[in-house]
């Protein structure tokens, strides 16, 4: 039996919670127990579980897991695979949340991007085929990944 506490107790909110409601909760948690602004001595521990909690009920998939199965639905080393990305930076988290510092203590540009657009830093995933052959002793192959620029002449993508 795991000794976290239930995701939905963390954030202080309803199972029946609506994605609104769950982020709302975590946007005044973290801003709360931020290290850099809270002087509780157990912030970071409370920034991390609250992080942790927003990361699975924020996510459809991982929440419905999560709500069928308990903490086992959701970990790494569940029977069935689990999902992966609990090892996520909490901070980076809060900067997706809050649009880096620009929405929390007033520094840092505008927090507003159009949520379908890719962000800057986001990783790249090329699915490869290679033979047994190759892989056990190398090879170099070219391949392309598309990508947006921006026009240098309109501004323009």
């Amino acid at each position: 039996m795991s000794g976290k506490r239930d995701f939905y107790e963390v954030l202080g909110v309803a199972r029946n919670a609506s994605q609104a409601e769950i982020k709302k909760a975590y946007r005044q948690l973290a801003r709360k127990y931020h290290p850099d602004v809270s002087s509780d001595a157990n912030a970071e521990e409370k920034f991390k579980e609250i992080n942790e909690a927003y990361e699975i009920l924020s996510d459809e998939e991982k929440r419905a897991a999560y709500d069928r199965f308990g903490h086992a639905g959701v970990s790494g080393n569940a029977g069935f695979g689990g999902f992966g990305g609990m090892g996520r930076d909490p901070f980076e988290i809060f900067e997706e949340v809050f649009g880096g510092f620009g929405g929390f203590g007033g520094f840092g540009g505008s927090s507003r991007r159009n949520r379908n657009a890719p962000r800057r830093g986001s990783d790249l995933r090329y699915d490869l085929t290679l033979e047994f052959e190759e892989a056990v002793f190398g090879v170099e192959k070219e391949i392309e990944i598309p990508r947006q620029e921006t026009c240098s002449h309109c501004n323009g993508s």
